[in-house]
């Protein structure tokens, strides 16, 4: 697992039929569209068939070093990341935001926990804690970009969506996410084209 990671976002949204996916912040590739909700109509969150198998082993040891060392947020990091890939995402909640305690101005893990939350079926607490992320850094892509995501599935709010995608693709359009955005901005205009006359999102 890379130390910096990415979230990617969006395979397609059209006339309720939406295929995507998103990921924390600490993994480094997108998961497959053959989810779930690739399947849905209005996908909810939930398990993907090549979920990582979870270390026990490493769970039993890094457990075991958080209660020897309560100060260090670390050990309940690289635990909930175990847990967020295992997609036991009840379990990440627990160590991301015991986390968060005890560094509470890391990015990263309360991006994280937002989007454990979109997959426990929370869509507003993801939105609430993805907005304290933007608090912390308000030009975070990878918030931003998974805010458009929640907005997209979680909310069905299109131009939500559309708003968030697009300050990521200003930010730095040649980054991955923004190239993720811009494949989410294309999928949407072309499922929802704007009427005659009518300028569309972006143009």
């Amino acid at each position: 697992m890379k130390t910096e990671s990415i979230a990617y976002g969006i395979a397609g949204v059209a006339f309720g039929l939406i295929a995507g996916w998103i990921i924390g912040t600490q993994q480094a590739a997108p998961r497959p569209p053959a989810t779930p909700q690739a399947a849905a109509a209005a996908p909810a969150p939930g398990g993907s068939p090549r979920a990582a198998v979870l270390d026990e082993a490493k769970v039993t040891a890094l457990k075991s070093v958080a209660e020897r060392e309560p100060s260090n947020a670390q050990p309940r990091v690289e635990l909930a990341n175990l847990y967020f890939d295992a997609e036991r995402y009840d379990d990440a909640i627990k160590w991301y935001q015991d986390a968060l305690k005890l560094s509470p101005a890391d990015v990263n893990v309360s991006t994280d926990l937002g989007v454990s939350y979109y997959y426990t079926n929370q869509a507003d607490k993801a939105l609430l804690q993805l907005g304290r992320s933007l608090e912390i850094d308000p030009k975070h892509a990878k918030t931003l970009l998974n805010i458009g995501i929640v907005k997209a599935f979680g909310k069905q709010d299109l131009e939500g969506a559309t708003k968030a995608w697009q300050q990521v693709v200003e930010l730095n359009p040649d980054s991955p996410e923004a190239q993720a955005a811009k494949r989410a901005l294309d999928t949407l205009r072309s499922a929802h084209p704007a009427p005659a006359g009518e300028q569309k999102p972006g143009g």
